[in-house]
């Protein structure tokens, strides 16, 4: 049996779960706020063209309006400044697109410290419990903050502050961009980095570092608690927006049961 109908079945069968990893998509969707003078994305919004009507009277369909990080979406390298000179997200080669993951789940630290931060130690800790990080793999850090993910303003968590959600320390950042093998990271927040990171040195080192070093970002992501700590392969494929810093993507989970 060829390799890919065996894969064909598999899922079918149930020898391997497709699990979602992508929240729905639609106008009460999380976006990212930024204080002026910056500028912000558009919330994801329907316009219907036609439906069974005169306009259209055998067909529904709508205009879509968006941002390219609105929702479960993917960073390519030219959504940053460090990145300005590699891939745009129609660029990305296509084996980049199915990977490997590792899943750190510190949901428990997450909820004592809307702040707390993923550090190198975190994950030498976890590299020594289960082996190294995957070679051009995903590295999927789960916080439990997709649980908020229903609500724009706990799932942003603002204050007069500023945004207070998990993220990345500026150390493991930069560790994870140049000492380790990923080729991204995946996280459940409405964006790679720290709600706090406009204060780090760098500012939003996630961005800075990993987008810098031609790495990649997944954001918004769901049901990582579904996801074997080693073992699960990804499936990423964002449209292929010529000249796009980003885009919605479905991401997929293949674990086998």
């Amino acid at each position: 049996m060829s390799v890919l109908r065996n894969l064909v079945d598999s899922v079918r069968n149930g020898g391997i779960e497709v699990v979602d990893l992508t929240a729905p998509l639609s106008s009460r969707t999380p976006v990212l706020r930024l204080p002026e003078p910056f500028g912000n994305t558009v919330p994801f919004t329907l316009r219907e063209i036609s439906r069974y009507d005169d306009r259209g009277p055998a067909w529904y369909w709508n205009d879509i309006s968006t941002g390219e990080h609105t929702g479960t979406h993917f960073d390519a390298p030219v959504h940053w400044v460090t990145g300005r000179d590699g891939e745009d997200v129609s660029q990305v080669p296509l084996d980049r697109l199915i990977a490997p993951a590792a899943v750190l789940d510190l949901a428990a630290q997450a909820a004592r410290n809307p702040d707390f931060l993923l550090e190198i130690d975190h994950v030498k800790a976890w590299q020594e419990a289960n082996g190294p990080l995957p070679e051009g793999g995903w590295l999927l850090y789960r916080t439990g903050w997709d649980a908020r993910s229903h609500d724009q303003e706990s799932f942003l968590n603002a204050d007069e502050t500023g945004p207070h959600t998990p993220g990345v320390s500026a150390e493991c950042a930069r560790w994870l961009a140049e000492e380790t093998p990923i080729a991204g990271i995946g996280v459940e927040t409405v964006g790679t980095d720290a709600g706090a990171a406009h204060g780090f040195d760098p500012a939003f080192p996630c961005h800075s570092f990993l987008l810098g070093a031609g790495k990649y970002g997944l954001t918004q992501l769901r049901n990582l608690d579904r996801l074997p700590v080693t073992g699960a392969v990804i499936v990423a494929p964002p449209l292929p927006i010529v000249g796009g810093s980003g885009s919605p993507v479905r991401v997929l989970a293949l674990v086998e049961r």
